[in-house]
Formats: C-alpha cells, structure tokens, sequence
C-alpha cells in the first residue's frame, strides 16, 4: 500500500467513526426516551460492542495483545473511556451542555501540541491554524449556550485531557497490537468497569424493542464500528490530525439531529460546520505527523 493510498483510507475511516461518534447523542436520546438509565446504557454499550469484536477476533483467528500493549490498552478502557466519560457527564451537571462539548473538543489542539513535544519536532503554523480553526469551528456548532461553574470547567477540561493521553498512548499501541485487537480489549476492559457500575446502582433495561434497536446502534454503530475506525485512522494519519479531523462529529450531529429529531440547523451551526470542513480540507494536504 503506498503512502498516498494508506491516508486516503487513513481519511474514510475518520469519517467512518466521526460518523458513528455523531450518531451516539441520537441513539441516547432514542434510548432515554425507552427508559434506559445512563449506567446501564454504557454498560450495554461496551459490553454488546465487546461480544461482538470477540467473534470477529474468533472468525478471523486474530493474535490477541500481550505484555505491555495488553495493560496499556486495559488501561485504555478502564481508567481512559470510564475517566473521560465520568468527567464529562458529571460536567455536564455544572455546566451547559455547549460548554461541556466545547471543553471536550479542546483535545484536537492538546493531542497536536502535546505529539509534537513528546516527538521534538516543531509544530507548523498551517498545522495549527487548521487545529485552531476546528476548535473555532466547534465552538459555532455547539450553539449559544456557553456557560457553567469552575467546577463544571475543571470537569470538562479533565474529560479533554484524559481523552487526549488516551488517544497518544492508543496511537502507539496500535502500530504494533493492531487496531481490531486493540479496539476488542478496550472494549472489554470498559464493559467489566461499566458492570460493577451498574451492578452496584441497578440495571434498568430497554423496555421495548425500539430501546434495544437504540442501544445496538449505540454498541454496534458508535462503539464497536467507531473505535475500531478511529485506531485504524490513527495508524494510517497520525494521533494529532486524526484527532483534528474528528471534529466533524457534532456537525455530523446536528445534521442527524436535524433529521431524525427535527432540531432546526441555525446559522451558527452552518458557520462552524463550514469552519470545520476547511479546517479539514487543509489537514487533507499536509503530511501525516509522526504521532
């Protein structure tokens, strides 16, 4: 595979997993209106995601992780998902929910910076006026509603930061464990974390047919499909713009929002969507980075 052809695939499987990134707030919503509780929803989702990646490591007779890339990537599920998500949902108590997502979305610019220190290389000023734009970019998409406590701040920067570190050690790992392999353990280690969680406050099942058919598409499409395309990307782009490029996901979002839950697209949204598309087709040209 050349190097022009291994980014281009780099390129279809950020969007693959922007896609299913973005789906997830739209399976959430489907699923909290079935009676899904939160505990029990990312429990499903990582447990369900993990059953199924296991039967492809199965049917394909894939080599499982061991030694160091084992425990770095149980880290990954256990201490890296469950940290992110426990700050960021306990953020979204203290702080609105654009604020939440625009804290989030800081980890494009902390990956960037933080792969070209720890590779000792200089950062260029294109490579990050693309990263800047992104971030501008989200910040026009998330709407209006900026605002929350310094407790919700600190949340949402911590959830940034170790989604960020999640991300390099995952850029890394995956070179040599692979990204199917890679993504199954994650997956796994996330799902027995997630159990006790929700062992421990009680489960609260989909009470019908369409809450299961949310959940699914949380486990199949937004966990198992995104996680595994997000590795492979990495590999083939690098941990920085990778990342960058991931902010197509909240206007992914707010496209499927304005679809299947008739939330209206104003002209902010269209501004940021727009911001971060150049953002991307910028990224697109320059070389891949070596993290």
């Amino acid at each position: 595979m050349t190097a022009r052809s291994a980014r281009l695939n780099g390129y279809l499987f950020v969007v693959i997993a922007a896609g299913g990134f973005g789906a997830m707030p739209i399976f959430a919503r489907f699923a909290y209106a079935e009676g899904v509780d939160l505990a029990t929803m990312l429990f499903l989702r990582f447990a369900i995601a993990a059953a199924l990646m296991t039967l492809v490591m199965l049917l394909w007779r894939l080599r499982w992780p061991r030694g160091r890339d084992l425990w770095l990537l149980i880290g990954m599920g256990a201490l890296g998902y469950v940290g992110q998500a426990y700050c960021y949902f306990a953020a979204l108590r203290y702080a609105t929910a654009g604020l939440t997502t625009l804290l989030l979305y800081l980890y494009p610019a902390i990956v960037t910076i933080l792969a070209a220190v720890l590779a000792r290389r200089r950062l260029s000023g294109l490579r990050l006026a693309a990263v800047l734009a992104a971030l501008f970019g989200a910040a026009l998409a998330v709407g209006d509603s900026i605002g929350g406590s310094p407790l919700g701040i600190i949340l949402g920067v911590g959830a940034a930061l170790i989604y960020s570190v999640y991300i390099l050690v995952g850029a890394r790992v995956t070179d040599s464990a692979g990204a199917i392999p890679g993504a199954t353990v994650v997956m796994l280690s996330a799902a027995a974390v997630y159990g006790g969680i929700a062992l421990a406050q009680g489960m609260t099942l989909p009470h019908t047919g369409a809450g299961w058919a949310a959940v699914a598409g949380i486990a199949v499409l937004s966990t198992a499909a995104a996680i595994a395309a997000f590795l492979a990307a990495m590999k083939r782009l690098g941990a920085a713009d990778a990342a960058t490029l991931s902010t197509l996901e909240p206007v992914i979002t707010i496209v499927l929002a304005a679809i299947f839950l008739g939330e209206a697209i104003g002209l902010r949204q269209l501004l940021g969507g727009a911001v971060i598309l150049a953002a991307v087709l910028v990224l697109t040209r320059l070389p891949k980075t070596s993290a």
